[in-house]
């Protein structure tokens, strides 16, 4: 997954790392030659006393040394911005991905996962890519080069390395493997933390007012003790690498000097070959560390990689069209025939054949007992997830036909849970429509009886909103929201039991003032509270999924045994007349 995913993004980055890979080359090679030179300076000059070739041959040695520095600071600079243009890719694409999703692939993956995937999953691979760029390309060209130069320094000194570097591979190998379950686990923790902590800060209220906090306290040690738990034995294992590591290397640079003086004393070397051949072998120990440096960020960065696959390889369930359609030739005319839904693996649709029509100018009401399927029912129709039998029709075409940004305009819905984003007043309010005017926000803060409670902020259309509203009440977050889909001017408008918050003259209210701003549009409102919906043109009862009753008020209450039971749970039967 890893590599497939590297090479995916990187493909178009190949000049960069050509060009990274040739400095990486120059670079090592520069330091492959410097203990050569050294030797030369000890042999050819220190021993015989040569100041000038000592001085011609240091000259040398410092033009070598600062193009190698040069090269490192070149490949370095390529290599940064190789590896934060590959983050930014990656980031975007899980980005552009999670917005695809409707809430079905939402609700498998979680807000928490998904937001873990989409920073610390992509900022492993990135580190990887970062260090893989300024370390891992140079490791195997200064590990063959040391061993080849060593080699043609002596050839007997050099069976030191034929026991060392095994023993090393041995090493690396073995706490690898032992590193990527632990890092699999560490990320899946991770996931839990970010879960934990979101929900106790989305929940501060509730948290609050049934006094949780001891409880709340302990839910997030024990998360975070978990995490710890996973981070201290990674922590562990990581530590056993440097000493194991350095401990071969220690041994090995004992041994070569050991059988080095031998060979000095035997005349088979020089004194300068030695010094070579010692730093020929740290070169060669500190490639292998580098590289076992990399190899401890692989297992992460893997499983990175393939959770970070995971989100890019599913598949939205609501596929934008193939040919879709750009022009709807009716207006706001909306029918539902036959629609039914199922959540993957329930047992039972929440919906089930159900028949709904809805015109321009009228309002149609759909009220039914708690988890009879009234806002899936709402869902279907800006797609927020399809339907698995039937369809739905707007101006006579499956919505599944048109154009995502042409239902986008078609359509406005106003949430159960009204969401309101960071900034101010004004760019929530033109979220939907950017260039709508000033005196069009106010005039829809004034049809959603909101106008008032906006005036007295500081700063009224400019004054600032938290994200989520969470600076507003729950009755002006509503208002705001449905005076956000009045800006939008929409052809159908869907209130998702939009008013629940609001008192009863608000409400009644909001409700007059909606009446005469969409008289020409197509209203479809879902509500629990009777008085909401009791003069909508057309009712439409649902009970465990299907449609049992639809007709006006006076209607359904002489026949309708379900809507009659829904309307006397709330008013009198004086009051009900």
């Amino acid at each position: 997954m890893l590599i497939r995913l590297l090479r995916a993004y990187l493909r178009p980055y190949k000049k960069p790392i050509a060009l990274l890979v040739l400095l990486q080359l120059l670079q090592t090679c520069a330091t492959l030659y410097l203990p050569t030179l050294n030797a030369h300076i000890i042999d050819n000059g220190v021993v015989k006393g040569d100041t000038g070739y000592i001085l011609a041959f240091g000259g040398l040695m410092i033009g070598v040394s600062l193009g190698q520095v040069v090269c490192n600071m070149g490949a370095v600079y390529f290599g940064a911005r190789t590896a934060s243009a590959l983050g930014r890719d990656v980031r975007a694409a899980v980005f552009d991905r999670v917005q695809s999703f409707s809430s079905r692939e939402v609700s498998h993956f979680g807000a928490p996962s998904l937001i873990t995937r989409t920073t610390n999953d992509v900022q492993q691979v990135q580190m990887l890519a970062l260090m893989s760029f300024t370390l891992l390309v140079s490791a195997p060209i200064m590990c063959v080069g040391g061993i080849v130069l060593a080699l043609g320094l002596d050839v007997p000194l050099s069976g030191v390395l034929v026991a060392v570097v095994p023993v090393l591979g041995l090493c690396v190998t073995l706490i690898v493997r032992r590193l990527r379950p632990l890092f699999r686990s560490m990320q899946v923790r991770l996931d839990t933390v970010n879960r934990v902590l979101r929900e106790q800060i989305s929940g501060n209220r509730v948290i609050r007012a049934f006094v949780r906090d001891g409880y709340e306290k302990d839910r997030f040690r024990g998360a975070n003790g978990d995490l710890t738990e996973v981070a201290l034995g990674t922590g562990r294992t990581m530590a056993l690498m440097f000493p194991m590591v350095m401990t071969v290397v220690n041994l090995s640079s004992i041994a070569v000097v050991w059988f080095g003086a031998h060979r000095i004393d035997s005349g088979g070397m020089q004194i300068g070959d030695l010094t070579a051949f010692l730093a020929y072998l740290m070169q060669i120990v500190m490639s292998v560390m580098m590289a076992t440096f990399m190899f401890m960020m692989v297992p992460r960065a893997e499983v990175c990689a393939e959770r970070i696959q995971e989100v890019l390889g599913t598949e939205s369930s609501v596929v934008p069209p193939a040919a879709p359609v750009t022009e709807l030739r009716r207006h706001g005319h909306l029918e539902i025939r036959g629609a039914g839904f199922r959540y993957p693996g329930a047992e039972e649709p929440v919906l089930k054949a159900v028949d709904v029509v809805a015109r321009p100018g009228e309002t149609t009401a759909v009220i039914g007992s708690t988890g009879s399927g009234k806002s899936t029912l709402l869902g279907l129709i800006p797609r927020l997830f399809d339907t698995t039998e039937g369809e739905v029709l707007v101006d006579g075409v499956g919505v599944q036909e048109i154009d995502p940004g042409l239902l986008a305009r078609t359509v406005g819905m106003v949430p159960q849970k009204p969401y309101l984003f960071a900034g101010s007043v004004a760019t929530n309010l033109r979220y939907g429509r950017p260039d709508a005017t000033d005196e069009e926000l106010w005039h829809a803060l004034e049809v959603a009886q909101a106008k008032d409670f906006v005036e007295r902020l500081e700063g009224g259309l400019d004054a600032p909103i938290s994200q989520g509203g969470t600076n507003v009440s729950g009755g002006q977050r509503q208002r705001l929201a449905i005076a956000r889909t009045l800006v939008q001017r929409p052809e159908i408008y869907l209130f998702d039991d939009s008013f629940s918050a609001l008192d009863y003259a608000t409400d009644a209210a909001l409700r007059t003032a909606l009446s005469r701003e969409t008289s020409e549009a197509t209203v479809l409102i879902v509500a629990q509270r009777v008085s909401t919906i009791r003069d909508a043109d057309r009712i439409v009862v649902l009970d465990e999924g299907r449609v049992v009753g639809t007709g006006r008020h006076h209607e359904l209450m002489a026949d309708n045994e379900t809507y009659r039971e829904i309307v006397l749970s709330q008013l009198t039967e004086a009051e009900a007349a």
